[in-house]
């Protein structure tokens, strides 16, 4: 049976870099995301007989090496539930650039999670459906459910896992990814995130999280898009410094990056409130209300050098198209 499966892309506002757990991909504190509308990816998969090893296309090109390792490692996690020693055909694509820091390896391995496991004639629970794609992603596990997710750190696989905070129709704010780079990253988070403990403000980061988690959660309750857009701002600052004072450290901002976050920071003092949030890579994520999209895609538009913007609201978690 072939399943086809859309899985959203998703933006950490309180991001995790760090594990408590390698292997299992357990993260060292708790964070809180939300999922993106117009950032997906789209994933077919079918177990077949005739195969004599998995096949895997991403955007049209044949996968082979570790990517498809890492690929083929979580499908036979599937295969072992189901019972099956089905090689299997996935094909999938994206609808924005992959590896370049917009979480592609959370849509993909969500989507590549849920079309599994239904192709492979198994039926999980939401919570399940979350645990099993942190094996293949960590933040993978928060494109499974609906709308601002919770990411539990837990202390073992069972109890580390996403649900959702609000539904997608609880508030109407705006996520407009920036993209400047397209590229792939020479280094992919899950080296980046071995190397976090090296840096000397690694600790006192963590030590904030637990009261960061409640902070945004609060101002998420009230609806508080000053409070919010703080926090997140702040976050994303903090996590970046970590990065770049790591062993050795690690740049993944471009100039560009930083020209658009001091024009963030020039319109918001000129009275249109938005706030930036980056993830492991250079492109930037806008977040402002939905009152002042339009305002501000002029403005963003007006940049040379900016490659595409995406406009997202609030998403559904990974969903079967067929």
């Amino acid at each position: 049976m072939k399943v086809i499966v859309r899985a959203p892309s998703n933006i950490a506002f309180i991001k995790y870099w760090g594990k408590k757990n390698e292997k299992l991909r357990i993260p060292a504190n708790s964070s809180i995301s939300m999922n993106l509308s117009d950032a997906y990816t789209e994933t077919s998969v079918e177990f077949k007989k005739i195969l004599s090893d998995d096949l895997v296309i991403i955007d049209g090109k044949k996968i082979d090496g570790k990517e498809k390792e890492r690929i083929g490692r979580h499908l036979n996690l599937i295969r072992k539930m189901a019972r099956i020693n089905f090689f299997a055909e996935v094909l999938s694509k994206n609808n924005f650039p992959k590896g370049a820091g917009i979480a592609s390896s959370a849509s993909g391995f969500a989507a590549l999670t849920l079309a599994g496991v239904k192709a492979a004639g198994l039926n999980l629970s939401e919570k399940e459906l979350s645990v099993l794609a942190r094996l293949g992603s960590g933040s993978a596990c928060r494109s499974i459910p609906d709308g601002f997710v919770e990411w539990k750190k837990g202390s073992k696989s069972s109890d580390s896992y996403a649900y959702s905070l609000k539904s997608p129709e609880y508030w109407d704010i705006r996520d407009i990814i920036v993209v400047v780079g397209e590229k792939s990253k020479k280094v992919g988070s899950t080296e980046g995130h071995k190397e976090a403990t090296s840096s000397p403000f690694y600790k006192a980061r963590i030590s904030e999280m637990d009261k960061k988690i409640a902070d945004i959660k609060l101002a998420l309750k009230n609806k508080d898009f000053t409070k919010f857009g703080r926090i997140v701002e702040e976050e994303a600052i903090n996590m970046h410094t970590v990065m770049m004072t790591s062993k050795p450290p690690l740049f993944y901002w471009l100039p560009k990056t930083l020209e658009i976050m001091q024009s963030i920071t020039t319109w918001r003092e000129a009275g249109l409130e938005t706030y930036f949030t980056i993830d492991a890579g250079p492109n930037i994520h806008v977040i402002c209300r939905s009152k002042d999209v339009r305002k501000v895609k002029t403005k963003l538009e007006k940049i040379q050098g900016v490659k595409k913007i995406i406009i997202n609201r609030v998403s559904k978690g990974a969903r079967i198209v067929k």
